[in-house]
């Protein structure tokens, strides 16, 4: 089961002409404000403008349902408006075999995410909108409350923690009682900068924790550890050696990095695994890559393989959905389980 912010991905192909307008770094996500506005049209209106399904959460739970292969094995809960985009988004889940319980506000509209795709990089600038307005009494309806109580796993993404922090609690307090899984990302720097307190309150009762590099370098830089950031090793252990709620699971801390090796930590242990490089030709959108990572890790978790197993379908996962514009992939799941 995941929770998080479901947004309808605007992508594009851009110039670095666009991302100096907006003021927006290369590789970067981030929370649009007003000055980020006109992108949304702007983007709109350029030849060859997609509309995907999106949100970091959301993304990772199709992907781990592509990689599970049975319909109806993953749910998903977020807040959408009562519009078209929202319909968009319904539909995409259900498509991909997701079980989406959306909150659906009637005032706003549903968010979207522009995604501006260049030299293969992609930079995001989400606009929450009806993705902001997520309340913990959705957790009380019926079909909810069946959902939370007969997942196995929960995953959110550090994004989630700038909406209802309240909510992800609920869940994860729920998880620690009964000795499920609950997985934790970092997702962006502005989290760990900005939100420092949510990560705080959500980080004990995370069983697993995700993030890239530049994440895993900004946790280190803000606590002081891992010569500031410098040393993700020592970062990994660190987060890994954190107090816990549910003292019957150890934690495993995963950093991603890209093309160069993912670091693991489990047990006071530093392991690595390599990626298998991709022609650069074949590269075609980084965006939603850790979200397939995710994606593919928690699929292998759900069917209780062992960390390289994990690790590896994760690495396949992302090298599928870089080949692809914005995080899509066949229909049929060629991974070797």
């Amino acid at each position: 089961m995941g929770m998080g912010n479901p947004l309808l991905d605007i992508s594009n192909e851009v110039s670095k002409d666009i991302l100096a307008k907006y003021d927006v770094k290369l590789d970067s996500a981030i929370l649009a404000e007003e000055k980020h506005m006109p992108i949304y049209p702007e983007l709109v209106a350029m030849d060859g403008v997609q509309y995907i399904a999106g949100g970091a959460t959301q993304n990772s739970i199709r992907v781990a349902q592509w990689m599970i292969g049975e319909a109806g094995q993953t749910a998903y809960m977020g807040c959408i408006g009562k519009d078209d985009f929202g319909k968009q988004l319904k539909d995409c889940a259900t498509a991909d075999g997701v079980l989406a319980h959306y909150m659906e506000d009637e005032t706003t509209p549903t968010g979207t995410c522009a995604v501006l795709v260049c030299d293969g990089e992609r930079s995001l600038i989400a606009n929450l909108a009806a993705a902001n307005n997520f309340k913990e009494t959705h957790l009380e309806t019926p079909k909810a409350k069946e959902i939370i109580s007969s997942a196995s796993i929960y995953y959110s993404a550090g994004f989630f923690l700038t909406v209802s922090v309240e909510s992800l609690l609920t869940v994860t307090k729920q998880a620690a009682d009964a000795n499920k899984i609950f997985c934790l990302n970092f997702s962006a720097p502005f989290i760990i900068d900005f939100f420092a307190d949510q990560v705080a309150a959500a980080l004990p009762y995370a069983d697993y924790v995700f993030c890239n590099e530049s994440e895993a370098e900004a946790y280190g830089k803000k606590h002081g550890i891992g010569d500031d950031g410098k040393d993700l090793a020592a970062v990994a252990l660190k987060v890994c050696g954190m107090p816990k709620v549910n003292g019957a699971r150890s934690r495993v801390v995963v950093f991603t990095q890209g093309s160069k090796s993912t670091i693991v930590a489990k047990n006071g242990k530093i392991t690595e695994y390599a990626v298998t490089p991709l022609a650069a030709e074949a590269l075609v959108d980084t965006n939603g890559a850790g979200d397939a990572f995710v994606g593919g890790f928690l699929a292998m978790l759900y069917r209780d393989e062992p960390i390289e197993k994990c690790v590896d379908a994760g690495h396949w996962a992302a090298g599928v959905v870089i080949q692809n514009s914005g995080c899509c992939f066949p229909e049929k799941c060629e991974y070797a389980a």
